[in-house]
């Protein structure tokens, strides 16, 4: 007779125990799918890529934004989001390829205030000119996002689908000293949807409690200063004088939102007290105001308003002087040389790092698409330029834009800028290398028209 506790309930246990063994492994790998299942994903995966638009950036030196800088390497997307971003990188046979080899690859610069960049009306999404020049310009100048009459959208050249991204990215509020009327109008919004808030709040735990108890009403109730309270969107701010950013900086702490001020002209007079507010400031470097000189304390514009701003925690966008294309007498003022901008701001005492982050990152994060775009990241789309030095370099030129994996720019197809630098020619292939005392092909044709 067969020994049941000697032979088949070890057996049988090991039996049980399997299941919740492979349980505990995929608990432990972070759930990793069974090999059935990772096979079966593959194979889905195959069979998307086999339609998929790959695209990639290869042998140039990627800044992704985060940091840092990789040498030589490739920048992989499909379907126009990226995919991989490194070193000896499979590129599928189909892809369309970019050699970068010898130049930089930045993230796509980010114009976080225009007008005139994509044609027509304010509604761009339905009045989008993808073929004018200002987007082309734009373009040339290394912006591949920008924000216009509230709307984020992407200079995608020849394309008309996808270019906005969000409408409504920030809200505006007049708040200054100059209309004390509308000033007490708006302390009366944040007032009331604070209280409304509040009220709100207590409502969600009672009503756990109480299920037929009523909702607090929102009757005479902002909306937008509600969504601003919440989060969901971050309140903007027209302001350059001293006093004007003082009590939106107090405002702000007191309801606890973060304020975005466009201007901030003499935020670097009361930069601590904008740190606090854990503001977010628009700036523009070369931004000239004389001091008021009836005042005794400091004001008027300076050279390092950034960099002060910087170092007391506010975070940076730039804008330059004037925020359109601008070819008939504000050369290098206007949002052509965005990067430029940027390049006053490190002569300011901005690190080159920061002012970078200023016209990509920075924007990004206060219109609410830094999940998106401003740096180059896996899972991100794939918005890049291309230069033959660096972006903040007054003589660098952007070569190629690339918008959702999609070249939209060439300097050397454009009349722009083609005659300026351009590219050197590419060395000949070996088999068509010439022999010893051999005439290139283009001094031969010159000896012929000469002896004819």
């Amino acid at each position: 007779m067969i020994d049941f506790k000697k032979y088949i309930a070890p057996t049988l246990s090991l039996l049980l125990a399997a299941p919740l063994a492979r349980a505990f492994v995929q608990e432990e790998s972070g759930g990793e799918a069974a090999p059935e299942e990772e096979a079966q994903a593959e194979k889905e995966e195959e069979e998307d890529d086999s339609e998929a638009r790959w695209f990639a950036v290869v042998g140039g030196d990627v800044y992704p934004g985060p940091g840092g800088v990789l040498r030589g390497a490739t920048v992989l997307a499909r379907n126009g989001v990226i995919k991989e971003i490194g070193y000896e990188l499979f590129v599928p046979e189909e892809a369309e390829v970019l050699d970068a080899t010898g130049y930089r690859v930045y993230p796509g610069l980010i114009a976080i205030a225009s007008f005139g960049l994509f044609g027509g009306a304010s509604d761009i999404e339905n009045t989008v000119d993808p073929f004018s020049r200002n987007m082309v310009l734009g373009l040339a100048s290394g912006i591949t996002t920008a924000v216009q009459s509230g709307q984020a959208a992407k200079l995608k050249r020849g394309e008309i689908e996808g270019v906005v991204l969000a409408s409504n990215v920030l809200a505006p509020v007049s708040f200054t000293v100059r209309n004390p009327s509308a000033k007490r109008e708006w302390r009366d919004k944040f007032a009331s949807a604070a209280e409304y808030l509040r009220k709100y709040r207590r409502w969600e735990e009672d009503v756990k409690k109480d299920k037929e108890l009523k909702e607090p009403s929102d009757k005479g109730v902002d909306k937008t200063v509600v969504r601003v309270l919440k989060g969901e969107v971050l309140a903007q701010f027209d302001a350059d004088e001293r006093t004007d950013l003082v009590e939106i900086a107090r405002l702000a702490q007191q309801y606890g939102f973060r304020p975005v001020v466009d201007g901030c002209g003499e935020g670097w007079t009361v930069a601590e007290e904008l740190g606090r507010a854990r503001a977010f400031a628009i700036v523009t470097p070369r931004y000239r105001r004389t001091k008021d000189e009836n005042l005794v304390r400091e004001g008027g514009s300076s050279i390092e308003n950034a960099a002060l701003l910087y170092r007391a925690g506010v975070q940076l966008a730039i804008v330059p002087g004037s925020r359109g294309i601008d070819l008939g007498g504000i050369v290098g003022r206007d949002i052509m040389h965005l990067p430029i901008e940027a390049g006053f701001a490190v002569r300011g005492g901005l690190p080159e790092r920061a002012a970078l982050d200023a016209i990509t990152i920075g924007p990004a994060r206060i219109i609410g698409l830094d999940h998106r775009i401003g740096s180059l990241e896996v899972g991100k789309d794939c918005d890049l330029i291309v230069t033959d030095g660096d972006v903040l370099h007054y003589q660098t030129f952007v070569q190629w834009a690339v918008v959702d994996g999609k070249q939209v720019y060439d300097k050397e197809k454009e009349l722009y800028f083609a005659h300026i630098r351009p590219r050197p020619e590419p060395a000949l292939a070996p088999e068509t290398k010439l022999d010893a005392g051999e005439n290139p092909p283009e001094e031969a044709a010159e000896r012929e028209g000469d002896d004819g």
